[in-house]
């Protein structure tokens, strides 16, 4: 039966605290799933709903990347995907009178878990100005404050246009087309914020940013690395991928801050014996500390080399450049600073070179883990590094596999949601459609919050996402918010960026994955492009959570109408009509979607996008070959007394959606403020188990950043390390705390101070 949503906040002081899991999935996690899924849509919907998810006929899950196999389970999905699903289909409704009844400023003081729980949002609302909430407003009217806004603005660039990873490939196109066609490169987008450091790493030392690997290839390696990455709670399905490789004879190397459940042991809940037993995955865990992880591949780099016989000099000699200057910085690597840097026990990183000598086929896989430092770029350069040595790309099972957090942020990227576009992409646009894009950079994430800070841009407009809650330095960027003239955000749900607006604010709500999409020329379909670069169609089932609701290309197109008007040569009312036209356009201006709508009629399942390393092992860099790097080595030193933080999710949310309040895996429930922390460390700290302590962050300007009232929990992390929850401690990471190149916020390597909070 469905259950109303929250009518308070629930009261998170005093969360419960068991010991850590040593195993994911399995019982515990389908009773989880059909719980939350009835709760949302009863069980009928459940049903109808959570049988098409990842099915070639069905709709893709909202949720993370992870490929499908070609051949589909009936269930084809895991516990957070089916509570992604469950929280989109769910029964609930945001209606006017909901927001008659809640101001603004009501519901800024509303956790995102109760503002998520309300349901679906049913109509366009308006927030005028002065006003103290939102309002219903007509489509026509909406799209003509965007219109009034936009063109009153003295430069397109006070314009910003951010997308989220969940936009279907095809309102990407148009959101990027409209954006050049207006006049800004002002596309900030999701991956802005995690893995912009894997594209820039990726695109400089093989050619193409994004994973050279396929499910088939993880199956068939020797070895596989996985650093930096929590797949039980943030990629699930991926462990069955694992478990398949282990069962063909691979070995699997976890390196991490924390001992993660989910790499432990898998209980399959698709096969009974999986469910009862489960799968041992991790042969070796390297406990590393945060942001250790360049200068132990550094050492590992040194140590191949040094042992005759293992360096593929065939490959190096016909496919890599740059070997001498990167042999001669790896000749440096020193075993006392790469165990300063890592924690680790010698011991352990020889047996980690064992396994990597007796691979012939190795993936290194990697998430936030690794993306979120400084020093992220060169670090994902030294894992690519270990790879070159070994010939580890465009060789069967073996290759580089960032693993994608959103379910199309990889797509949006390949559909030109980028502030540096290449200029190759730009020249194809203008002569498709008869326009001069804009050729100087745009604002990524944290410029974009930066120029609302200093009145460089006026505009905020959003596709999809939250904003506010997925941003670092929360203060300052909800305060970067309030000076816009306008926030507009186009959404399903509530979230923190409705509450943190502009002048004037507007809420588009749009159809979802599940929901049946039929225009003027029928029934529609989206596509999107999963982690390892297949593209595919998704088609929702659902009739629409309102008959009020528009389709994101739909939004596009008519935004666009309204802006250009009859100046724009561009058919924007084809497109809004049928989706197969823009994929059309796509096929002409995006390299690999040739006969894009010819080869999704021929195979449902879709296509893999080309990719050359992989492909040929050629390697579109400027040198023509994969290159080799030598950059110095880097980790974060932390003063005396202090820990090294890093955010991270728990299992009950997947980005900054908050499903409930526990975290199974670690042994939390009831509460999210919590701070993970070594017994050891917290001792020297004097914190006992259970004591409360405000986290304050330290960064160069001198800024006091504070998160009061976590709960301190002796964990077995690495020593002089932390873990607690985003987007409640984005609040302690500077704005200007980014990666080196790709400027990503480093979430994962803030040092803080533990301070008894004054409460106890």
């Amino acid at each position: 039966m469905v259950s109303k949503p929250p009518a308070g906040d629930p009261v998170q002081d005093a969360p419960q605290v068991t010991p850590p899991q040593h195993a994911a999935a399995g019982l515990p996690a389908v009773g989880h799933t059909l719980r939350i899924a009835r709760e949302q849509m009863g069980s009928l919907r459940t049903a109808r709903t959570l049988l098409k998810v990842n099915q070639k006929d069905g709709f893709d899950c909202p949720g993370c990347a992870w490929p499908e196999e070609d051949k589909r389970h009936v269930a084809e999905f895991c516990e957070n995907g089916a509570k992604a699903v469950a929280e989109e289909a769910t029964l609930r409704r945001v209606t006017p009178e909901f927001f008659a009844a809640h101001p603004v400023a009501d519901l800024a003081e509303r956790s995102g878990y109760w503002l998520g729980q309300q349901g679906r949002i049913t109509q366009p609302m308006f927030l005028p100005e002065g006003g103290d909430r939102y309002e219903p407003v007509t489509w026509e009217r909406a799209f003509g404050i965007l219109a009034e806004e936009l063109r009153a603005l003295d430069s397109p660039d006070e314009a910003l246009f951010y997308t989220s990873g969940r936009t279907s490939n095809e309102a990407a196109f148009l959101l990027q087309l409209f954006a050049r066609e207006f006049g800004t490169n002002n596309l900030p987008d999701c991956s802005n914020m995690c893995h912009e450091s894997s594209g820039s790493a990726l695109t400089e030392t093989i050619g193409v940013g994004k994973g050279s690997v396929s499910l088939e290839d993880l199956h068939r390696a020797d070895l596989i690395v996985v650093a930096g990455q929590n797949p039980g709670t943030n990629h699930p399905r991926m462990l069955s991928a694992l478990e398949k490789a282990k069962a063909a004879g691979a070995r699997i190397i976890s390196v991490n801050p924390l001992p993660e459940a989910g790499l432990e042991r898998f209980k399959n809940p698709q096969t009974p014996l999986g469910m009862v037993r489960g799968a041992a995955l991790t042969d070796l865990f390297l406990q590393i500390r945060i942001g250790g992880d360049q200068a132990l591949f550094r050492l590992l780099n040194k140590l191949v080399l040094e042992t005759p016989g293992a360096v593929d000099e065939e490959f190096v000699r016909e496919h890599t450049h740059g070997y001498e200057e990167f042999a001669a910085a790896a000749g440096e690597a020193d075993w006392d600073e790469t165990l300063a840097a890592t924690g680790l026990e010698r011991s352990e990183i020889e047996r980690a070179l064992e396994m990597v000598l007796a691979s012939e086929r190795t993936i290194v896989c990697w998430a936030m883990g690794l993306t979120q430092h400084k020093h992220s770029v060169p670090t994902i350069r030294e894992v690519v590094n270990l790879l070159l040595l070994r010939g580890n790309i465009g060789r069967p099972g073996a290759g580089v596999c960032p693993v994608r957090g959103h379910s199309n942020v990889q797509g949006d990227r390949t559909m030109g949601i980028f502030e540096r576009p290449a200029p190759a992409f730009l020249d194809a646009l203008d002569e498709e459609f008869g326009i001069v894009s804009p050729r100087h950079h745009g604002f990524d994430v944290v410029r974009s919050i930066q120029a609302l800070r200093d009145g460089e841009a006026k505009v905020f407009f959003a596709m999809g996402g939250n904003f506010v809650g997925a941003t670092p330095d929360t203060e300052v960027t909800e305060a970067a918010m309030r000076r816009a003239r306008l926030t507009v955000h186009v959404s399903t749900k509530l979230n923190r960026s409705h509450a943190v607006t502009g002048t004037r604010a507007l809420i588009l709500p749009t159809l979802g994955r599940t929901d049946k999409d039929v225009r003027k020329a029928g029934r529609q379909f989206v596509t999107v492009e999963d982690s390892m670069g297949l593209v595919h169609a998704s088609r929702g089932n659902l009739p629409p959570a309102s008959p009020h609701l528009l389709s994101e290309p739909a939004i596009v197109a008519r935004m666009a109408r309204a802006v250009l008007g009859e100046a724009s040569a561009t058919p924007w009312e084809e497109f809004e009509a049928d989706y197969a036209r823009i994929r059309d356009r796509i096929a002409r201006v995006v390299p690999g979607f040739e006969d894009f709508n010819a080869r999704l009629a021929a195979d449902p399942g879709g296509f893999a996008l080309p990719h050359a390393p992989r492909d040929e092992r050629r390697f579109p860099t400027k040198t023509g070959k994969a290159n080799f790097t030598a950059a110095p080595v880097e980790y974060p030193r932390v003063p005396e007394g202090r820990l090294l933080l890093q955010t991270l999710r728990s299992h009950d949310q997947y980005n900054t959606t908050i499903y409930g309040l526990d975290d199974r895996y670690r042994g939390i429930k009831g509460g999210r403020r919590v701070v993970l922390v070594h017994p050891e460390d917290a001792a020297a700290l004097g914190l006992a188990d259970g004591a409360y302590a405000d986290l304050v962050s330290e960064w160069t300007d001198g800024v006091e950043r504070r998160a009061p009232g976590f709960r301190v929990v002796h964990y077995p992390t690495a020593r002089g390390c932390a873990a607690a929850y985003y987007p409640e401690t984005n609040v302690l990471v500077p704005l200007e705390s980014t990666a080196d190149v790709s400027n990503t916020p480093a979430s994962k390597s803030v040092i803080v101070r533990l301070e008894q909070s004054p409460s106890t």
